[in-house]
Formats: structure tokens, sequence, C-alpha cells
């Protein structure tokens, strides 16, 4: 009995063992992402502080460091991480009322480029 192998167009038959072998290369997920907070005339310094310390579990010198440079900026990285996870961030900053868009760091590996902001990992109820 003859085995058969289909070789897809990602593979190539190796021509000494007679293996297959993938010429695939395994790359990093398109990572890290950022989750930006933009200022608005809508919502009261202290409750995006509140925001920031309740979601993300930062603590209030964090908290407030990150709310003034929204104020002062117009805008603060306040995390970063794959895509999907900075994702949900925003709907749920969404939730909360305030202005949150997701971008694409520029920087290389560790990603905020050397602005403010956290992993997203805190101790946040839905993060």
């Amino acid at each position: 009995m003859t085995l058969s192998v289909a070789l897809g167009p990602d593979t190539q038959e190796g021509t000494r063992t007679g293996t297959v072998e993938s010429t695939d290369s395994l790359t990093a997920p398109d990572i890290p992402w950022n989750l930006v907070i933009w200022n608005d005339p809508v919502n009261l310094m202290s409750y995006v502080s509140y925001v920031f310390q309740s979601y993300f579990g930062y603590s209030e010198s964090k908290a407030n460091k990150l709310m003034m440079e929204v104020h002062k900026k117009g805008r603060s990285i306040v995390a970063s991480g794959s895509k999907e996870q900075v994702e949900r961030h925003a709907v749920a900053m969404h939730g909360f009322g305030l202005w949150a868009t997701v971008e694409k760091a520029s920087g290389g590996p560790g990603g905020n480029s050397g602005k403010s902001g956290g992993s997203g990992q805190g101790k946040g109820k839905r993060g």
C-alpha cells in the first residue's frame, strides 16, 4: 500500500528525508494595542479618576496622574495589551461614559513609546 500526502501552498517536500516541512514561520501575536481615553466636556475629573481606580484597579495616585494627563494633554494611554483585550476595555469605558479609542502601539515590544499607561491587567472586574 502506498501512502500519499497532499501538499498545500505552505509546505514543501523535504529532499533528503522524504518528510514534509512547513515553510510558515511562527509570528508573535499582533500586540500591543493601546487604550486611549480622550478629554471630554461632560465627565468630572474625580469621576474619571474613580473609573480608572474601580475598573483597572489602579492606585489613587496612578489614576489621578492619568486623569490629569487626559485633562491637560487631551488624551492618555491608560492600558495596553492584545487587540481583543483593549477593545473590551474600550467598550467598558464607553459604558462608564468615557470617550475611548483603540490604537496600535507605535513603539516596539512593550509598546507605550514612553507614554504613561499600564498593562491594563489591573484588578478590574471586567479585565
